[in-house]
Order: structure tokens, then C-alpha cells, then sequence
């Protein structure tokens, strides 16, 4: 009889990415792959720790599937179970515990594994993490998310990425373009590139993310390229050039500018200033003035005064980005931030993201608005709500029309009517 396997993933497309790659594994070892809910003999939680939230998030998924089958093995593996393997060992019944680096190789020691008294931590210091897991996501069956990148070398004042991942890597643009045969030959019509941080591709390999994206934009059978979030000072302009020049690049940017004020990415450690991502936001509004660009923004990190918000607030106010993607600050363990003054208190945290929440919701609508009247064409996906189906049109703009089973998975131009109470168009075919 199969062994029955459950995998539950937390926190960035990295890790659902790995996930998917994990449970391909096991089922070619004979394993039966049953959802996290159900009873299971090995559960494996891949956590995340971005937040305190999310090392929270991960100890109730774990707490939740010993409670489902108590004599199951327990594998916790993920960013929380390199930061902090000594709190997940507390929780009663877990059995192993894999850092980031070893996490490929759960699959080595499955058959081998056993229920244990006393937790056993796999793990190597983050600065010994040199391997790489290529993983591609397959949850859905329209687009996959493919990890070509690990780990980070910034070491901002705010984050444990380069602790919890370890330092930049990647492995070669034959073994990826070797991948997106793979995915186009599953089924998948779209593909995103996921990593840490991917601007950053090729230190490993003396290769860069400009021979990356030209080398993947000549594999035939795929339809549609998507770029995960890319530093500023990583985005070269040659590199959006590209992305909105070549038709199997979507014309969708996601650039972390994390402040609006160049006193706080001081205080951060970022590599850029205010007037570069300015520089990049309106190079590509100039490129083409209907391509998405999301920012992502952090709130209430030690040393914001109120002056230094608002300079970021009004700095983000005068950006012509179609949305901004809102974080805020959790104190981390570990990094610079935690010795930081001043302190920010978390009535004012909630504030300042109200505020940029406001700010981004108007951005988001008024960019809907602005493709009102366009032609654009849409991937649509397998989810139903009510008598409505669902895609993304290459901009990004979210698109629902009647539901027909015979535009799953397919790409059609669609005309964009009008906005929802919802903030999706409604299309037109």
C-alpha cells in the first residue's frame, strides 16, 4: 500500500514552487500525494518567516497536522526551519526539521525516515548554503511559476532573506530553458520567473538576466513570459527594452522601492535612490503607457519619523504606477533593524498602511479605468465564480466574462467594457 503524502506551503511563489517540485518527486517514488487536510503518513510544511505573522501562520500548520494524524511523521522545512529550528524542535511531535539548504534532500532520506523522541535539525549555517533546488510550480494548469534564482547578497537593515536562503545562486540558462520545455509540455500556456532575487541571475554562472530572457524569448512553444519582482538598480534599461519590445514578454513590472524617502533606503540598505526609480518608473511609462507597474512599499521600519513618511508617502503619490503592494515592518531577529531608533508604535504602523492601502487602491482604479475601451488579450484560468470565469489580460488587468468551458487555458482578444463593483473589467469577446 502507497504511503500517503501531504505538503503544505506558506508565504512567497518560491516556496509553492518548490512545493509542486517536492510533490512531482514523491509521486515518481510511489508515493500517494493527498491534500494537507486529509490524514497523511508524512506531512511536510515548508514555512515561511518573512513576518512574525507568517512564523505563526507556520507553527499552526504544523500544530494542525500532528493533530490530524498524530503518528505521522512530521517534516518542517522552509525559512522558519532555518532561522528558528530550536522553537519549531518545542512543538510536540515534530520529527525532523530541514534548513533551506537541505531541503532536496528530503527526497533522498523519505524511505528512510521515522517517528523520533527528539527532533532531529538538518540544517547548515547560512553561509554553507550553496545548493540549488530547481523547482517549477504546477497547482494550476495555466501558469507556472519557475524558480531560476536563490538567495540574496543585499542584507537590507530590515531582512533575514540572506540568513533564511542564503547567498546568491542560480543555476545555468541551458538547465532553465531546459525547464520551460518541460512546463509548455505540461500544459501551461504562461510562465513566471520566480526567485530571491532575480535581477541578480548569473553570478554563479558568469551569465546575467538579459541572456536569460533572450534565451527563453526563443523557446517556440511558450505564449507568454511574466518577470517577478527586480530590484531598480537591477532593471536596466536595457532589460525593459526587451520586456516591452519582444511579444512573448508581458509588459508588467514589479519594482520594490520599500521607501519614497532616500533618507529611509539609507537606513535600509537599499542600492538605489529615489531619482533611479523614478528614472526606471517613467522609462517604461514612456516605453509603453498602458504596461502595469506595481511597487511594493514598507511601513513603520525603525528610524521613519513622520517626516521621512510623508516623504515617502508623497514620493509614491507622484509615481504613475498601477499599484503598490503595502508591507509592514515586523521586527526580525538578527538583523540591523531590531537596534534601530526611533521606534515606531503599532498604532502608527496601522496608520501609515491605511494611508498607503488608500493610496494604492486609487492608483489600482484609476489604472483599471484607463484600459476601459481597449482590446487586450486574456490567459483565462480554470476558477469559476458564480456563471463568470476569469484571466489576466498581458497588462495585468483582471477580466471576468460569462463562463465557457472552451476559453480554459487558452488565449483570446477580449474588449474591455467597464469596471465592476469588484475592480475587475468586465469583458467582452
Amino acid at each position: 500500500m502507497k504511503k500517503r503524502i501531504a505538503y503544505y506551503a506558506l508565504g512567497c511563489k518560491l516556496n509553492f514552487s518548490e512545493a509542486s517540485s517536492l510533490t512531482a518527486d514523491f509521486y515518481s517514488h510511489q508515493y500517494e500525494n493527498v491534500p494537507f487536510k486529509s490524514e497523511a503518513d508524512v506531512y511536510i510544511i515548508n514555512t515561511c518567516s518573512v513576518t512574525e505573522t507568517a512564523n505563526a501562520k507556520s507553527r499552526k500548520a504544523i500544530s494542525k497536522a500532528i493533530r490530524k494524524n498524530p503518528n505521522a511523521i512530521i517534516i518542517v522545512t522552509g525559512c522558519y526551519a532555518q532561522l528558528k529550528p530550536h522553537e519549531i524542535a518545542e512543538i510536540q511531535g515534530v520529527d525532523y526539521i530541514f534548513g533551506t539548504g537541505q531541503k532536496q534532500e528530503i527526497e533522498a532520506f523519505i524511505d528512510q525516515l521515522s517517528k523520533q523522541k527528539t527532533p532531529q535539525i538538518i540544517r547548515k549555517n547560512f553561509k554553507s548554503i550553496d545548493g540549488f533546488y530547481p523547482s517549477w510550480s504546477s497547482g494550476e494548469r495555466t501558469r507556472s511559476f519557475l524558480k531560476i534564482q536563490d538567495g540574496c547578497d543585499n542584507f537590507c537593515s530590515y531582512c533575514t532573506i540572506p540568513f533564511a536562503r542564503g547567498r546568491s545562486r542560480n543555476i545555468s540558462i541551458e538547465k532553465i530553458v531546459e525547464q520551460a520545455h518541460e512546463i509548455v509540455d505540461a500544459g501551461f500556456k504562461e510562465i513566471i520567473l520566480t526567485g530571491v532575487n532575480i535581477g541578480d541571475f548569473g553570478k554563479t554562472t558568469g551569465e546575467s538576466f538579459g541572456k536569460l530572457i533572450q534565451a527563453l524569448s526563443e523557446v517556440e512553444e511558450v505564449e507568454r513570459y511574466r518577470v517577478s519582482s527586480i530590484e531598480p538598480d537591477l532593471l536596466h534599461d536595457e532589460i525593459i527594452d526587451f520586456m516591452i519590445e519582444h511579444p512573448k514578454f508581458m509588459p508588467h513590472f514589479h519594482i520594490p522601492l520599500q521607501s519614497g524617502s532616500d533618507d529611509m533606503l539609507k537606513i535600509m540598505n537599499r542600492k538605489y535612490d529615489t531619482s533611479l526609480f523614478r528614472h526606471k518608473i517613467e522609462y517604461i511609462k514612456q516605453k509603453d503607457p498602458n504596461a502595469f507597474t506595481g511597487i511594493d512599499l514598507i511601513v513603520g521600519v525603525p528610524g521613519e519619523t513622520e517626516t521621512l513618511f510623508k516623504e515617502s508617502y508623497n514620493f509614491a503619490k507622484s509615481l504613475d504606477v498601477s499599484f503598490i503592494h503595502v508591507f509592514t515592518y515586523s521586527e526580525r531577529e538578527g538583523t540591523r533593524a531590531v537596534k534601530m531608533e526611533p521606534k515606531v508604535n503599532s498604532e502608527i504602523k496601522k496608520q501609515r498602511s491605511d494611508l498607503m492601502h488608500e493610496l494604492s487602491e486609487s492608483k489600482h482604479l484609476k489604472f483599471n479605468e484607463s484600459q476601459i475601451g481597449s482590446t487586450r488579450p486574456v490567459l483565462f484560468e480554470h476558477s469559476k465564480k458564480g456563471k463568470q470565469m476569469f484571466g489576466f489580460t498581458d497588462n495585468y488587468v483582471r477580466v471576468g466574462i460569462p463562463f465557457d468551458r472552451n476559453l480554459i487555458n487558452n488565449i483570446s482578444s477580449v474588449f474591455l467594457e467597464n469596471l465592476s463593483p469588484e475592480n475587475f473589467i468586465n469583458g467582452k469577446l
